[in-house]
């Protein structure tokens, strides 16, 4: 197992959550660099792990038990999905600062939630009485970027 691979298996559900959140920030950032240097081939690399990383949170909303919270999750994935296509589509540096902001701003809600007691509390009960599994996408990486530049779980 390495380092990447450890920090990974240390951190609850919220702190991984929050990692994707990180990831997609640090991908819209390089399709801004990648825009701004000409590159297309990067800004589409970059745009399509941002995509790849809301589908998967938009895949794991629970709207059954999540309530109006799942619901406003799942239009804040839709608005951000839309500004990636768009700002990847007209090669807009605003476009995509728009969806970063709207990552921070949710991200910031989520990091909330991982330092607060009750919930972490909550997680090792939950924790002690069966195993949490978390899946992400096989090429997606959570510290960090490699070579490929995708992330990995």
């Amino acid at each position: 197992m390495n380092y990447q691979q450890q920090a990974v298996a240390g951190m609850n559900p919220v702190e991984l959550v929050v990692a994707l959140y990180d990831g997609m920030v640090r991908f819209l950032y390089r399709a801004i660099r990648a825009i701004e240097a000409g590159d297309v081939h990067e800004r589409r690399v970059a745009i399509k792990m941002t995509l790849d990383i809301l589908m998967h949170l938009q895949s794991r909303l629970r709207m059954d038990i999540g309530g109006t919270s799942a619901k406003a999750l799942s239009e804040s994935y839709a608005a951000t999905f839309a500004l990636c296509i768009e700002g990847s589509r007209l090669a807009s540096v605003g476009r995509l600062k728009e969806a970063i902001a709207c990552v921070q701003d949710v991200r910031e809600a989520w990091h909330i939630v991982a330092e607060d007691r009750e919930v972490l509390r909550f997680l090792a009960a939950e924790q002690s009485k069966q195993p949490v599994r978390v899946t992400t996408p096989a090429h997606v990486r959570v510290m960090g970027e490699g070579p490929t530049s995708s992330w990995r779980a």
